[in-house]
């Protein structure tokens, strides 16, 4: 199966400075959501192409007894070697052969049944990214548009591990996605192709490095 990265996501616990400071460097925030029965909320950063989400926990209990308990978002966000990311894919095919790695059903209140996601098995590892396939979605047409903070080119994400799992491995020939094995979790976000020879390193308050 050929998939693309449809988003990435940041699970933060300072979603206020974290999204602040990446409207002070240019970047359009689009519109906010709260997720029910996933005890979380958003800010949205919206590309031609995909999206950057900072995602962060609104109600604990709720994301522990909901039909996201699986996720372990409260724990991801309480361990500081858990990975902070989540990557959601589509395809981008018409073919679909299954899901492209084994996982389970997760099928959030705000989706009327049966679209639900495909989360790779792979949640039960905190030091892993989460992944996420959406299969009710078919293939989406993504153009790059010119400009500053236009398009998303690539998404890196590292991982401070010995190895990747049969799910991270399972995504490495994904378009616009990259995981590899570093020294801290981390995401490199390459937009409009890194024309301008810029970058911005946005450390510590989120693990992430623009090159635009």
């Amino acid at each position: 199966m050929n998939l693309e990265l449809d988003h990435v996501f940041i699970l933060t616990d300072q979603p206020k400075a974290a999204g602040d400071l990446l409207v002070s460097l240019g970047l359009e925030e689009g519109f906010s959501r709260d997720h029910k029965g996933q005890g979380t909320s958003n800010r949205r950063f919206v590309f031609a192409n995909g999206m950057l989400e900072l995602l962060y926990l609104r109600d604990v209990d709720e994301s522990n007894n909901g039909p996201a308990k699986g996720l372990r978002l409260p724990e991801r966000v309480q361990t500081p070697s858990a990975s902070p990311f989540g990557v959601v894919l589509t395809r981008t095919n018409d073919f679909s052969a299954g899901m492209p790695f084994s996982g389970w059903s997760y099928q959030p209140d705000y989706f009327e049944p049966p679209n639900a996601f495909h989360v790779g098995e792979n949640s039960s590892l905190l030091g892993e990214p989460l992944c996420i396939y959406v299969p009710f979605i078919g293939p989406v047409t993504r153009r790059e548009e010119i400009g500053t903070f236009k398009s998303i080119s690539n998404a890196r994400i590292s991982v401070p591990l010995a190895g990747l799992s049969d799910t991270l491995s399972a995504l490495q020939s994904a378009d616009r996605l990259e995981v590899v094995l570093g020294n801290d979790h981390l995401l490199e976000l390459t937009l409009d192709n890194g024309r301008k020879g810029s970058f911005k390193d946005l450390r510590p308050v989120l693990p992430l490095i623009l090159h635009w």
